[in-house]
């Protein structure tokens, strides 16, 4: 595990009401400034992928990208790592709907919302929005999972859903794939293609 890598997991513990010691030793010897606060893992696997393919080493220049299992947990990260805590700059993802409880988290926290970039629905569905469904499903096919989505397209539930929809449902039907998919279709966009909010993040940090 890179150090990092150690901070990141440090942090996810004391967000759960676990120790901050760890925490803050490590952001002391990594020199820590900024947390990148995502959702989940899919949205982790996709901004580092952004990030690799423009040769930045986020980790290097002192940012923690990290998940936090759901916007729910935003108000208890923005405390620990915000202003009350470790007074790291925060910034990241998040989706239009759930917007307000980051509003109210970092709010309470007297944390700045202004480098949070918004997701209409969420960033797979900006991710299939600028490859377009066609591409998106070239790359299922050249993954192995023709297959598995062609099934999924036939369940009743996915009539009448457009094919941004049904890809979007696709990727969530199995533990893993949103990961492994966040990868793949940030590294189909090449380096110039990024939707405008991946590329406002990345920008900004």
């Amino acid at each position: 595990m890179t150090d990092m890598g150690a901070f990141r997991d440090a942090v996810v513990a004391w967000a759960a009401h676990g120790p901050g010691d760890q925490a803050r030793q490590l952001a002391a010897r990594l020199d820590v400034r900024t947390a990148v606060l995502l959702e989940g893992p899919s949205d982790v696997a996709a901004v580092d992928a952004l990030a690799q393919s423009r040769g930045r080493d986020l980790a290097a220049e002192g940012i923690c990208v990290l998940p936090m299992g759901g916007a729910m947990s935003i108000a208890r990260f923005a405390h620990i790592l915000g202003p009350p805590g470790l007074g790291l700059r925060l910034t990241g993802l998040c989706d239009e709907a759930e917007y307000p409880y980051y509003a109210r988290g970092l709010a309470r926290a007297g944390a700045a919302e202004q480098g949070f970039f918004v997701c209409a629905a969420d960033l797979e569905d900006e991710l299939i929005r600028a490859l377009g469904p066609e591409r998106v499903e070239e790359l299922v096919r050249a993954e192995g999972d023709l297959r598995a989505l062609q099934t999924f397209l036939r369940q009743p539930a996915q009539r009448g859903r457009t094919s941004q929809q049904q890809l979007r449902r696709f990727f969530g039907t199995k533990k893993g794939r949103k990961i492994h998919y966040g990868r793949v279709l940030v590294e189909a966009l090449g380096t110039d293609r990024a939707p405008a909010l991946l590329d406002g993040l990345l920008a900004d940090l």
